[in-house]
């Protein structure tokens, strides 16, 4: 049994060229396990033993072997849909169901949460038409880059390398801090 210990791995295309691709098809929630043994669409088992925190995503591939390589799929879920009318609306719903910790994917022109009574009820309440169907929910997340040091808000290489917060120390009238 192979374990996966990295939720993505940094591979060329041509790398995996000439290997037999294996999918694992998991769910947004699913694909937020960290321990867990699984099986492949190729019958593959496969053990997870990723850092706490790892959130595998459609497209990552996590497992390459000399003839075959490990490629995340999203498998179509629940989820409650909305075509927000206009700009406004959609920051509206996208303010109110991140104000209640809700996860929210956009697909296009639409904006998909979980199918949940509580967003259900929310999508009710404010008043939006809103569908409800099956698809790969990959919800919106901060500050996900696969070029580590860069800023996930301008791309740019930051000092300290990660665009987090500014370094501790006295404050500096360049830095913003008082």
């Amino acid at each position: 049994m192979i374990v996966i210990t990295e939720p993505h791995l940094h591979v060329e295309p041509a790398a995996l060229a000439g290997k037999m691709r294996d999918t694992l098809c998991l769910t947004w929630e699913e694909r937020r396990w960290t321990r867990k043994r699984v099986v492949t669409t190729g019958g593959r088992e496969i053990g997870l033993a990723l850092p706490t925190g790892s959130l595998l995503r459609p497209g990552d591939v996590v497992a390459v072997e000399p003839d075959w390589y490990l490629e995340i799929e999203g498998k179509p879920e629940p989820v409650l849909t909305v075509t927000p009318k206009d700009r406004a609306e959609a920051i509206r719903i996208a303010f109110d169901v991140g104000n209640r910790h809700f996860p929210l994917a956009v697909l296009g022109e639409e904006l998909l949460v979980p199918d949940d009574t509580a967003m259900e009820q929310l999508l009710t309440r404010l008043g939006v038409v809103w569908t409800r169907r099956a698809a790969v929910f990959a919800p919106l997340s901060g500050g996900h880059s696969h070029e580590h040091g860069k800023s996930a808000l301008d791309g740019h290489l930051h000092p300290g390398g990660s665009g987090a917060a500014p370094p501790p120390g006295p404050p500096t009238a360049r830095d913003g801090r008082s």
